[in-house]
């Protein structure tokens, strides 16, 4: 698939999503390249006199929304959201997902978590059977760190998933910081056959901020492929 055609699904994703947006929601705005799709179109409802209000899940969703247009907020200040609509880096069938590839996974999960519902949009590419083989990005706080990914390696080992914990590093070859000033690992694990187990063992880890495994968050994913979009619906 080419890059072009790429962006042709994540919009299609995304404009799917918009039809589910109402006047007088507040929303949570995803991260990422595909919540980016979803920000523009509804900035174009918000023209056009659509009265919502959101809350970002990172630093560069904010300065996209604001420049665009899209009234925000705080969570602090509106504490309780109606729809949280975010992208994803992979989702299975019963829309367990993993997210963080673009670093915002705290904010996304504490966004997504204060909404009374939650859609996911993507390409076709990131449905698959099982999770695992996009690396698993997991929040940790700096001190400390290597220790911290010796446990989450071990604890991966014992649910079935051993796999190296790499330190993320941005293009100039620096530790890649969050919004949060935390840095990320990223597991590679190829396969996660139990998330929730997964997910329970990495939150016990002292040093573990917080991991992009996003269990129970997710109420329908709106998903494009080359043969057009499709809906799932998490049972």
């Amino acid at each position: 698939m080419s890059p072009s055609d790429a962006e042709k699904l994540k919009y299609a994703a995304a404009a799917g999503a918009v039809e589910f947006v109402r006047p007088g929601m507040r929303l949570g705005l995803g991260t990422g390249s595909t919540a980016k799709h979803f920000v523009a179109l509804l900035a174009e409802r918000v023209r056009a006199g659509l009265d919502i209000v959101g809350v970002p899940t990172s630093e560069a969703t904010r300065a996209d929304a604001e420049r665009q247009g899209v009234p925000l907020t705080t969570l602090d200040e509106t504490p309780a959201l109606d729809l949280t609509v975010d992208g994803a880096d992979e989702i299975a069938p019963d829309l367990t997902l993993i997210k963080g590839g673009g670093g915002a996974l705290l904010r996304e999960k504490i966004v997504a978590a204060a909404s009374a519902r939650m859609i996911v949009i993507a390409d076709a590419s990131k449905y698959v059977p099982m999770l695992g083989r996009f690396p698993l990005p997991i929040e940790v706080v700096p001190f400390g760190a290597v220790a911290t990914r010796r446990a989450v390696e071990a604890a991966a080992a014992a649910c079935g998933c051993p796999g190296a914990a790499q330190p993320r590093k941005t293009r100039e070859g620096h530790a890649f910081v969050t919004d949060g000033g935390h840095v990320l690992l990223d597991a590679a694990f190829g396969r996660i056959p139990e998330p929730a187990a997964l997910a329970c063992a990495l939150v016990a880890i002292p040093g573990v901020v917080e991991h992009g495994l996003f269990i129970g968050l997710a109420q329908l994913a709106i998903i494009a492929g080359p043969d057009g979009v499709r809906i799932v619906e998490r049972s």
